[in-house]
């Protein structure tokens, strides 16, 4: 953490960004005046009317001006390019991306929080409240990379997140689908996937993706071309902690350090029933329900004389 923050100051001061314009939320620069308005009409309505949902809690909208992708993708290219100058190492956004940026390295964080805050959470308080949507209130926000010298796929995962945002960049660029395969707990992740929940999605610079961090997902490999992506990890304390309004000192350092927020996450191992989101759960317990019928139905039957079924 404390490298991240002398790498900041290092960028501010010695190297001035490429575009200032970048570090506040500007809506009507950033967004389609679809999103824009659909967000600030706020109801279910508004959402659907701008969303595509092609698989059962995956949702597709157009939502990044294209001007906006443009200066971005400079700002990530000029950081990258100031650090190999400078040889200092940067952090990775995650353990699986060998390329990309966290975008909080360099000063985007009071933005893409604002973004989530203000723009993403209004439609995960509708179409996923049941994993934490209505109480987002962090993010890890970076940026992939892949192509040729770049990585090339991404294998099966989930995310480490409640919400994911995922949206393309650019640049030119042919395969590279994002394929999903069903909604998991840790107890189900590498559980087999049933036939409906398969969905593969090819990205469209300037198209976002909406989905739950615990979707199964991974990227096909891109054969031609560079492809970035933004992404947008965002994340609920009181998912893990329900009593955390009594415990502000404890939210407020699991909000600013990883190794207290993985503490809280892996509190999630310890409960026991996610059939509200996760589809194996939901099978288990519909056939607990099926089994129980049977049961007393013989039961019943049974009263009368053994009668067949």
């Amino acid at each position: 953490m404390i490298a991240c923050v002398q790498l900041l100051t290092l960028f501010l001061l010695l190297k001035q960004p490429l575009h200032k314009e970048l570090y506040n939320l500007h809506p009507s620069a950033f967004f389609m005046p679809s999103f824009v308005k659909a967000i600030n009409d706020n109801t279910e309505e508004s959402f659907r009317n701008i969303l595509s949902e092609p698989s059962p809690g995956i949702y597709t909208f157009s939502m990044l001006q294209p001007s906006f992708c443009e200066m971005l993708l400079d700002e990530v290219d000029n950081f990258e390019k100031w650090v190999n100058t400078i040889k200092f190492k940067i952090m990775r956004p995650n353990t699986m991306n060998k390329y990309g940026a966290v975008l909080d390295d360099f000063g985007l964080e009071a933005m893409l929080n604002k973004l989530m805050e203000e723009f993403i959470s209004p439609m995960a308080r509708v179409f996923y409240p049941e994993v934490g949507g209505s109480t987002l209130d962090s993010h890890h926000g970076f940026v992939v990379e892949y192509g040729k010298d770049k990585d090339v796929e991404l294998g099966f995962h989930v995310d480490d997140s409640e919400v994911t945002l995922n949206v393309c960049l650019g640049k030119d660029f042919s395969g590279g689908e994002l394929f999903f395969r069903g909604v998991r707990c840790d107890k189900h992740v590498n559980t087999e996937t049933q036939t409906e929940e398969i969905f593969d999605y090819s990205h469209v610079p300037g198209q976002a993706v909406l989905h739950r961090g615990r979707h199964r997902h991974g990227a096909l490999p891109t054969n031609s071309g560079h492809r970035i992506n933004m992404l947008l990890w965002c994340r609920s304390f009181l998912q893990f902690c329900p009593s955390y309004s009594k415990l502000k000192v404890c939210k407020a350092i699991t909000l600013y350090d990883p190794f207290y927020s993985s503490v809280f996450r892996e509190m999630r191992k310890f409960q026991k029933d996610f059939s509200s989101w996760c589809g194996e759960c939901q099978r288990e317990k519909k056939e607990r329900q099926h089994q129980s019928v049977v049961a007393a139905k013989m039961t019943f039957l049974k009263g009368y004389g053994g009668a067949n079924i």
